[in-house]
Formats: C-alpha cells, sequence, structure tokens
C-alpha cells in the first residue's frame, strides 16, 4: 500500500511530448542551405571573439608563436563556452542555430522531434569541436565531417554520432516562449 492520498480536486498531470504534425514534410535541408547557416554562425561568432581575442594581446602572442598549452585549451573551453552562451538559446526552444532560424532549417532527432539541449551540446556539437583541435586529427576530422555531406541522407559526422538530421521548417516557429 502507498501512503500517497488521492486528491480529486488536483489538477491533472502529465508527460507532454513536442507534437508532431503528421502532415509536416521533413526533407533534408539542402546543401547550400547549412552551409550558409554555417557561414552566417561562423559570422556572428567571429565578430564576438575577434574583438576579445584583440584585446586579450592573444593575436600578437600567436603571431610570435608564444601560446602555450594551457592558453589554447583555454582559448578551446572559452570558445565552446562563447558557443553555448550563443546559440544556446535558440538550441534549447527550436532546434536550431541563429544561422539555421534565419534560413528555415532545423535539428531533429531520426523520429523528428526536437532533441534535448544536452544530446545537441553534449553528442551533435562537443565531439567534432573537441575532435578537430587535436594537432593533425583535427583538419582530416573537419574536412570528413564537412565531406559526409555529400551522402544520401545529407547527415555529417556530428549528426550521425547524435543521432540528429537538419530539415526544412514548414513554418517558423513563434519569435520567443
Amino acid at each position: 500500500m502507498t501512503d500517497e492520498v488521492h486528491n480529486p480536486y488536483a489538477t491533472p498531470t502529465a508527460a507532454v511530448l513536442e507534437v508532431i504534425d503528421p502532415g509536416e514534410d521533413l526533407a533534408p535541408a539542402d546543401r547550400a542551405t547549412r552551409l550558409g547557416a554555417v557561414l552566417i554562425d561562423g559570422l556572428i561568432g567571429m565578430a564576438l571573439v575577434f574583438p576579445i581575442m584583440y584585446a586579450s594581446g592573444y593575436w600578437g602572442r600567436a603571431m610570435a608563436q608564444q601560446i602555450g598549452v594551457l592558453e589554447l585549451v583555454a582559448w578551446v573551453v572559452g570558445g565552446f563556452v562563447g558557443f553555448i552562451a550563443l546559440q544556446g538559446y535558440p538550441l534549447h526552444h527550436w532546434g536550431q542555430t541563429w544561422g539555421k532560424r534565419l534560413l528555415g532549417i532545423r535539428i531533429v532527432d531520426l523520429d523528428g522531434r526536437k532533441p534535448d539541449l544536452v544530446r545537441l551540446l553534449g553528442l551533435r556539437y562537443a565531439p567534432v569541436h573537441l575532435g578537430t583541435q587535436v594537432p593533425f586529427v583535427g583538419p582530416v576530422l573537419s574536412l570528413v565531417d564537412s565531406l559526409m555531406i555529400f551522402r544520401n541522407d545529407r547527415r555529417c559526422l556530428h549528426d550521425l554520432i547524435a543521432g540528429t538530421r537538419v530539415v526544412k521548417v514548414a513554418a517558423m516557429p513563434p519569435a520567443l516562449p
């Protein structure tokens, strides 16, 4: 027996999953649109990071080849934290980065639902971000990840790791929740 008291006046409780419109076309996003979204996200990130790198003296030390391993690790970690600060909100609410949102594409899991933020950051973004920082291996990993867009299903390495895909958005979600 449970000690739980049944309250007939309590509001009903239920887990609510994202509703998927059965008529929604989950066609893969085209390659050019995905590239455009990455470029937009990259430009936004550079506009925020380059002034910080300049003000901190990073460019001067880098040109003089005076960057230590610990400083490099700090920039890699700081870059990922900055990515989360910049893209965490749209990823959490819509499964989109700002670039994907502007171009009408979004990230979904293999069932067509929006993946949770932990899955997106921990599986889709972190492994490839960290892997590309490894000397000699990083550039190859980055190239392989990018070239996998030419598969029939248009899923890159980061999509395969996270069990995600990028699709066209039928209608733009509301502005802000």
